[in-house]
């Protein structure tokens, strides 16, 4: 439970009390009546305070607990995006190499042909 909610119950149950106490005291009861009224009111109060107080830690356990578990959720769907990208890229690179030595390959051709295209003119026109 966070500080700001335990500092929140012990007003709620020192202002409860105070109130209790007070409204006892100016009831026009005997002394042992007004003591066993404080004693139940007292008792109820602090009752109802540990009911808050096991209704705040068992909120504050949920909340810690869906925490946790979207914590992992986001772990695992980052582990999936980041093979996921993984294996873009290496099918990227992959495919770049590919088209490389495809182009390389055609260049090669290409200045073969163009050598080869250059020799025969070249023939034709020693042959003259």
């Amino acid at each position: 439970m966070s500080e700001k909610n335990g500092d929140l119950l012990k007003g709620l149950l020192i202002g409860g009390l105070i109130g209790v106490v007070a409204g006892i005291l100016y009831a026009p009861k005997s002394g042992k009546e007004t003591r066993e009224d404080i004693a139940r009111k007292a008792d109820d109060l602090l009752y109802r305070a540990k009911d808050g107080y096991e209704e705040a830690v068992e909120k504050s356990k949920a909340a810690y607990e869906a925490a946790v578990k979207r914590l992992k959720d986001l772990e695992l769907l980052a582990k999936d995006k980041f093979y996921e990208a993984e294996g873009k890229v290496s099918e990227f690179a992959h495919n770049s190499a590919e088209t490389i030595a495809d182009n390389k390959s055609r260049l090669k051709n290409a200045i073969d042909a163009g050598t080869e295209a250059y020799r025969k003119e070249k023939n034709k026109s020693h042959r003259k």
